[in-house]
């Protein structure tokens, strides 16, 4: 019994975690987030927390939303899994009669507005269940042009999850298209401790007092509870700024933007809501031109998508001398981003890095190179005509195996391989600031520049799993490494599984 107890606990805590963490933009005079409602009256079940835009922030593709309704299901383990057939299940969602399909068709009906569905839980997706195939790796939202994808029988991997779907719903194929399209699920969210370390980051960005790492509890979870019972649950900015006053949250230190100004590109929309952290005249969102990592039909990277970033970028230089900048995008952007910001640019950057403990601000004089690791660098010949060279940096994953079967393929010319990796593998805690990355971007450049003596116009393609602020960095030396040619992997194992290039840069 008291397992349940603490269980129960631990479930309201998360939901108000997930509310905390949208309601704080209310206080970011760059944020698009009007309204945050903790347990709202409805649309039933995907009223733990609604989030409201003004103006409609852009989803994948052309269409703009001015809501978002999510359902909050928090686990005592993430060791659960589930699939597409859970969706029919009202056990699914801890109900007795309605699945969370017929909890989301009853709500689009009741919704009236543009808007978004968000099945937020710590569980996640069943290896090789076809539902991990339906999640867009970009915004997490069902990929109705792949659950509609021309098979026409119920016996194709798409023809069954369509068939138990619109069984369970009582719908035709065009009726269930309609109410799937805006779904997005979640999985594997955040764990209790990262949304505390992600509330306090972002408490402390607009004046707000954190919490102390040392106390037992933390504040924000009971202040939701307390919201809810003085029927105060839906905050606005005014209402959000009385809350604080009169509950002492103010720090007096709110971070000032008045020497780093924020501008952001965004191709990717992440699974937190409105936080880019720039104003909408500063930043460039690429998402319309993107259906998760892959661009759509007659958009060209080196054609439509790199002038715009150019632009954008050397626009802002002449408007601020000093950039905070803020990469919700590929690779590839980074990398650019890096060249039109060269070291001979002038414009003094820092960046918002995302990682596991939420977004940090990098710089390249952080003092994070002090001792801090290095690359191994493996160089290899993989084509006796190719002058070619191939970089490949395994950093966050291994690039190796999959960039040497491309060139097998793909890439004759190349005739020489270079791996940068650290010693002890892979993994997402590598790097550990902007000097850090910086520190690794030389010894990549340098390392690239020797082996291109011996031909300087030998082109060099990169593949890489990096954080971007790296490869924003290695862009910055793109005068002494280029030609160079950027590739994008299918990560996600959404689409090809294999690379796609994208700028030529030189």
């Amino acid at each position: 019994m008291a397992d349940a107890v603490t269980a129960r606990w631990h479930g309201d805590n998360y939901q108000a975690r997930v509310f905390w963490q949208n309601a704080l933009h209310l206080l970011d005079d760059a944020s698009c987030i009007v309204e945050v409602t903790f347990e709202a009256n409805g649309p039933k079940s995907f009223d733990d927390v609604v989030v409201k835009y003004d103006p409609a922030i852009p989803v994948s593709g052309s269409q703009r939303i001015t809501a978002d309704y999510h359902q909050v299901k928090w686990h005592v383990t993430t060791a659960g899994r589930f699939g597409y057939a859970d969706l029919i299940d009202p056990k699914f969602i801890g109900a007795e009669t309605f699945s969370i399909l017929e909890r989301l068709r009853d709500a689009k009906a009741k919704a009236g507005q543009p808007a978004r569905f968000t099945f937020l839980t710590t569980y996640r997706i069943a290896d090789g269940d076809p539902l991990g195939e339906l999640i867009a790796g970009v915004d997490h939202t069902v990929l109705v042009e792949r659950l509609f994808d021309g098979t026409k029988t119920d016996t194709s991997k798409m023809g069954k999850v369509r068939k138990l779907w619109r069984e369970h719903l009582g719908v035709t194929n065009e009726q269930l298209r309609a109410i799937v399209d805006g779904l997005r699920i979640e999985e594997g969210y955040q764990s209790l401790d990262q949304l505390r370390t992600d509330i306090n980051f972002r408490a402390t960005a607009v004046g707000v007092l954190a919490c102390s790492r040392a106390d037992s509890d933390f504040r924000f979870d009971e202040l939701a509870r307390q919201l809810k019972i003085r029927s105060l649950n839906g905050l606005d900015k005014a209402k959000l700024l009385q809350l604080c006053a009169e509950e002492g949250l103010f720090s007096g230190k709110r971070v000032t933007r008045s020497e780093y100004h924020p501008i952001a590109v965004r191709s990717f929309l992440g699974p937190a809501a409105d936080v880019s952290g720039a104003h909408p005249d500063d930043t460039l969102v690429l998402a319309d031109k993107f259906r998760q990592r892959y661009l759509q039909d007659g958009q060209d990277w080196q054609r439509d998508i790199r002038p715009e970033v150019e632009t954008f970028l050397r626009s802002a230089i002449k408007r601020y001398p000093k950039i905070q900048l803020i990469l919700d995008a590929h690779a590839s952007i980074a990398l650019l981003a890096g060249a039109v910001y060269d070291l001979k640019s002038g414009v003094a950057i820092e960046l918002v890095q995302k990682g596991m403990r939420g977004p940090r601000v990098w710089t390249a004089d952080d003092g994070t190179s002090k001792d801090a690791p290095r690359l191994d660098v493996q160089r290899e010949a993989i084509g006796a005509k190719g002058r070619d060279i191939a970089v490949c940096i395994s950093i966050a994953r291994s690039t190796h195996d999959q960039a040497l079967a491309y060139c097998a393929a793909n890439l004759a010319s190349v005739g020489t391989l270079i791996h940068f990796a650290f010693p002890e593998g892979p993994g997402q805690r590598g790097v550990l600031g902007g000097e850090h990355a910086a520190a690794l971007a030389d010894q990549i450049a340098n390392a690239v520049r020797e082996v291109r003596l011996a031909d300087m116009d030998a082109t060099v393609h990169i593949f890489a799993a990096c954080p971007n602020s790296l490869l924003f960095y290695l862009g910055q030396q793109h005068q002494s490494i280029a030609p160079f040619l950027v590739y994008e992997f299918d990560f996600d194992r959404k689409g090809d599984r294999t690379y796609q290039p994208s700028f030529m840069i030189d």
